[in-house]
């Protein structure tokens, strides 16, 4: 009897499984998936300035339209984000991510049989919109927050660079499909690259660490797997009304839809047509673009480095600053050929383009807590709604000045705004209570 009351007592000793880990914890496969994913999706952004010209030639769509489209896809994208993170919440990161792809798959190949600028809006601006925006930052900040404990800055700096990684994959060959072929075999590409990824996605990705018996990276305490979370819209939109009556929420979206503005609205949807309008061809301003991407990663994971070490505040205050300084300047420096002091834009432009996002993120983190994906997503719906809005106005105004002189400028001056912004968000210190209680 006592040798049997005594084996039970030592078979617990395997018990501790989560202490034995691989040499390479699952978080970092599960981050390389993310990233590949990221990347997959990502041709979408990089097409929208190669179409205005051709559209322009071939229906004479005004840019102003095109612009619209534009503006309505990166409105949705930012939109969709929080309800996405609530939707993975509830239905799993893997499943949201793998209908997502194929919405935007879907959307891109119906733009080859368009022949009215309304059917660009529905088929560009609402699909790839809906389907972009599941697949936005809040995917990144869902996955880091799960799986990290450690290294959340470092991760966040490197899921967000996957964005400008596919724009340096696929920039330069859409660009040469548009020139060469047209349009059409450029839009069929960004289609096929999101369907590749779905079986990805479906295989190797994770929702959580207890789904494979780990604690997350950094940790350890092996946390049960959280039930699914229902009412994902209704909870998306508590979170708001939550964060909305905090002064942090105002000051991160109003910066971040500066950033959109300055970013997406700006440099990605116009860059390429206003070099052309300089006399550059189209891959040449194009791969302009696909070397902001290069730099971009540098420059998003050293801000994720950052991060983890100096007050996210001041960083965010020193990019807007940059940032809007470089803009002030680009109107001097486009000309036919590529110039030195181009290129010097373009790498000091790359090296911030997307740094804001990581000191963003731990700033959500800090103040929100477990809401703070669904935060990030609101805030991420400010970056695409100031993004939406430049697209369509830097259309307009080159539609009626001939020029886009006038949006550089009040972007730069915008950007000033944003770096005063940043310094008015107070330090909450660890005694301080989140200003959102998290919604069950």
């Amino acid at each position: 009897m006592t040798q049997t009351a005594e084996t039970p007592a030592q078979v617990p000793a395997p018990s501790p499984k989560p202490r034995r880990r691989p040499r390479i914890h699952r978080a970092w496969f599960v981050a390389a998936v993310t990233f590949v994913t990221i990347i997959g999706a990502a041709a979408f952004a990089s097409l929208p300035g190669l179409l205005i010209d051709p559209l322009h030639s071939e229906f004479d769509w005004s840019r102003g339209e095109i612009g619209f489209a534009v503006s309505v896809n990166l409105a949705l994208y930012g939109l969709t984000a929080p309800f996405a993170a609530a939707l993975m919440d509830r239905f799993g990161i893997r499943r949201v991510v793998a209908v997502a792809l194929t919405v935007i798959a879907t959307g891109s190949a119906l733009t080859v049989v368009m022949t009215a600028a309304w059917q660009m809006v529905l088929y560009w601006g609402v699909l790839v919109g809906l389907g972009t925006g599941s697949m936005a930052l809040a995917f990144a900040a869902t996955v880091t927050d799960r799986w990290f404990v450690a290294r959340r800055g470092l991760v966040t700096g490197i899921l967000t660079a996957a964005g400008a990684s596919g724009q340096l994959v696929f920039l330069p060959l859409l660009s040469w499909l548009v020139e060469n072929h047209g349009w059409r075999p450029a839009s069929i590409t960004v289609a096929m690259s999101a369907l590749v990824v779905v079986p990805f996605v479906w295989l190797l990705l994770r929702d959580h660490p207890a789904d494979v018996g780990l604690p997350a990276y950094g940790s350890e305490e092996l946390k049960p797997k959280p039930a699914p979370v229902t009412g994902a819209a209704r909870r998306a939109v508590t979170v708001l009304f939550q964060a909305a009556r905090t002064g942090p929420f105002w000051l991160l979206a109003g910066t971040f839809a500066i950033c959109g503005a300055s970013t997406n609205g700006l440099i990605k949807t116009h860059f390429i047509p206003a070099a052309h309008d300089h006399g550059m061809q189209i891959t040449a301003a194009a791969s302009l673009l696909a070397v902001i991407g290069v730099f971009d990663i540098i420059g998003t994971i050293a801000s994720g480095w950052f991060t983890d070490r100096f007050d996210a505040r001041r960083l965010l205050a020193i990019y807007y600053a940059l940032r809007g300084v470089s803009l002030l300047f680009l109107p001097m420096l486009l000309a036919p050929d590529v110039r030195p002091p181009m290129l010097f834009f373009i790498v000091f432009y790359g090296l911030d383009w997307v740094a804001t996002v990581p000191p963003t993120i731990a700033l959500c983190r800090e103040y929100y807590g477990k809401d703070s994906a669904i935060v990030f997503g609101w805030v991420l719906a400010s970056h695409q709604i100031g993004a939406g809005v430049v697209a369509f106005a830097g259309g307009v105004a080159r539609d009626v000045t001939g020029s886009y002189n006038t949006v550089w400028y009040a972007s730069g001056a915008l950007c000033a705004a944003a770096a005063l912004m940043a310094l008015l968000i107070r330090s909450r210190t660890k005694a301080e209570p989140a200003d959102v209680v998290n919604v069950p």
